[in-house]
């Protein structure tokens, strides 16, 4: 057999085809409908279920696959995995195998709960408390270079948002 019967010939049957497999791929014209469900599912991870609402706890995903914030540590913290003997319905995503076996897992996500108490009192921390020692430290160090400047016989014009700085307000209730 020689090397050019090997060679695909470029006879009449091959160009119909490529007719037909470029006609089809230029046919499948997106609408505004098919682009905007393509944007949601950029910003909205389908992927993991929605976890019910348990009382007296806030739940969530945890992810074993991040070093710096390991399950272990998050445990420790008080949280608690899930297992799906506590929610009806969940079965099917019930781990099998692995150090997580029974509980609700989706890839290297697991379902976990918190009591409501210790989130609000963590999200408070989080995002009031140490924002507000931030704030405290910014209007402290104001404060220092407009009484520098003050013995130097010169003023300090502060720009919107200093006073803000300073202004203590009640820490909200967190969802």
């Amino acid at each position: 057999m020689s090397d050019d019967r090997l060679k695909k010939s470029g006879d009449k049957n091959r160009e119909d085809r490529q007719l037909q497999d470029r006609a089809a791929t230029e046919n499948r014209e997106l609408s505004d409908d098919d682009r905007l469900e393509m944007f949601r599912a950029q910003f909205f991870n389908a992927a993991l279920p929605n976890l019910p609402l348990i009382d007296g706890y806030h739940t969530c995903w945890l992810t074993t696959s991040n070093p710096r914030d390991p399950v272990m540590g998050r445990l420790r913290l008080g949280y608690q995995l899930i297992k799906s003997s506590e929610i009806p319905g969940y079965e099917s995503i019930s781990l099998r195998t692995g150090e997580y076996v029974g509980c609700i897992g989706v890839n290297e996500m697991l379902a976990a709960k918190l009591p409501e108490s210790l989130y609000q009192r963590y999200m408070t921390e989080a995002h009031h408390a140490a924002p507000g020692r931030e704030d405290e430290k910014l209007a402290d160090t104001v404060r220092s270079i407009q009484e520098q400047a003050r013995r130097q016989g010169a003023d300090v014009q502060l720009g919107d948002g200093i006073e803000e700085l300073q202004v203590q307000r009640p820490a909200p209730v967190f969802q």
